[in-house]
């Protein structure tokens, strides 16, 4: 299965596979049913979740019910256990909308729900991060995670989120990140697609993030607030609910 999915990740095109893949990984859950792991998002328990990865697929990754990667779950949690985002009705602003809480969050918040990416089926709406189309201080709200290595000039994209950022709202940008490396790393001479992966994690990131990515994300003007959520949980049911254990959450304020 691991190999199928890498296969499809590297070849397929993302906006295909959101079209479908739900379909068929719900129907294939039925044979992962078990007590395990267990998924906060859609509630469900298996016996282990989906591998998923490009170059070398993550055992124990993707909820077969909801289509929740290990971030997500993690974010869920956040949200669920750190902010008041499921009592408070907050305009929304979701960039490149991940699957699994898109339904959630349109029942949750109807009209102050925007999704918005420049090619994804899933969005309502079709937008350019370097110049997003809606005025300053408009969300109370912003997730833009998996995104900011993809584009361009990510600074300027920061700031654009800062700047359509209510002033005590709040932002969550989510970026894959090495740890063994200090500072981003950036090479635009590596243009082999396979070399890229190995630099880069995949052929279409301009970049891979070190240890630096709260300080860019305060360069843009944010402050930012690091926090470890793999501590509050608890290691034992981070396990569980197969959370990423290295990554921090930065909670982004104007």
């Amino acid at each position: 299965m691991k190999y199928l999915i890498s296969w499809i990740l590297r070849h397929i095109p993302r906006k295909y596979i959101q079209l479908v893949a739900h379909q068929l990984l719900k129907a294939y859950s039925i044979f992962l049913k078990g007590n395990k792991v267990h998924c906060p998002i859609c509630q469900e328990n298996f016996s282990k979740f989906l591998p998923y990865g490009r170059l070398h697929p993550r055992e124990n990754a993707l909820c077969p019910s909801c289509l929740s990667l290990e971030r997500h779950r993690l974010m869920y949690l956040f949200l669920q256990k750190e902010t008041s985002f499921f009592q408070s009705q907050p305009k929304l602003l979701h960039i490149a909308p991940e699957y699994c809480f898109i339904d959630r969050f349109e029942k949750l918040l109807g009209d102050n729900y925007i999704t918005a990416d420049i090619e994804s089926p899933l969005a309502k709406v079709k937008m350019d991060l370097h110049d997003i189309p809606f005025e300053d201080n408009t969300f109370d709200v912003v997730f833009c995670n998996h995104v900011l290595e993809h584009v361009r000039d990510d600074v300027r994209c920061m700031q654009e989120i800062r700047r359509v950022l209510k002033p005590d709202g709040f932002a969550l940008c989510q970026s894959p990140q090495r740890l063994d490396l200090a500072t981003t790393y950036e090479d635009a001479s590596i243009t082999d697609p396979k070399e890229r992966e190995i630099h880069f994690l995949q052929d279409d990131h301009l970049r891979i993030y070190g240890r630096d990515y709260g300080t860019q994300l305060e360069n843009s003007g944010f402050q930012v607030n690091p926090i470890n959520m793999i501590e509050k949980i608890g290691l034992d049911e981070s396990k569980k609910m197969a959370l990423p254990l290295g990554e921090i959450i930065y909670l982004c304020h104007k």
